[in-house]
């Protein structure tokens, strides 16, 4: 990370922070997550893109090794699911339902399906394009939450969790999944 993007943190410990939503239209869309079969996610999201449905597959870079070599590849950041942005009627629901290798969108039914909050997928979305390593972490339910107020990931909030003096890992949650991801970032307590 260079001296140039060092995000900043504020919050004080124990205390949620407050979030400067910028005022928009209410919109009927949401974020849903679907849950495919095993290695399907991008079998998924091509087919619904196809369709014209806006989705996210956030991907990881790792290094595998085969034939002696290795290589690196991009994997699903939560294996299994993908995320599709849509305002969700049956005949739609029916639409996505039809993709093969999906398994179900996560809800009740149709019309009760269990939406994530647009800042979760905001935040994913901005460690991504962000390009800083990215891996897997532990869910984490409770914690300090912080909001980035400088730097590429400004405007992001999720919970720090201290590794060394003036650095540390911003966990992301996606709290529907109940999965995380965390990014390292160098932060200063104002």
């Amino acid at each position: 990370m260079t001296p140039d993007h060092k995000p900043e943190v504020s919050g004080k410990a124990g205390e949620p922070v407050e979030v400067q939503a910028a005022s928009q239209a209410p919109s009927l869309s949401h974020w849903y997550a679907l849950y495919t079969r095993s290695h399907c996610e991008q079998l998924v999201a091509d087919q619904l893109a196809a369709k014209g449905f806006q989705v996210f597959l956030p991907k990881l870079e790792t290094w595998s090794q085969h034939a002696g070599r290795q290589h690196l590849i991009s994997l699903p950041m939560f294996p299994s699911y993908l995320f599709l942005h849509h305002a969700m009627d049956k005949t739609s629901y029916i639409e996505v339902r039809n993709a093969r290798g999906l398994v179900r969108i996560l809800g009740e039914r149709w019309d009760r399906l269990g939406a994530i909050p647009p800042a979760e997928i905001e935040a994913i979305q901005k460690a991504v394009v962000a390009r800083f390593p990215l891996f897997p972490h532990p869910y984490l339910k409770e914690g300090q939450r912080v909001h980035i107020t400088h730097g590429p990931l400004a405007g992001m909030e999720g919970i720090l969790v201290q590794s060394k003096p003036a650095k540390g890992l911003l966990v992301l949650s996606v709290e529907l999944l109940q999965r995380s991801i965390a990014v390292q970032v160098a932060y200063s307590m104002t």
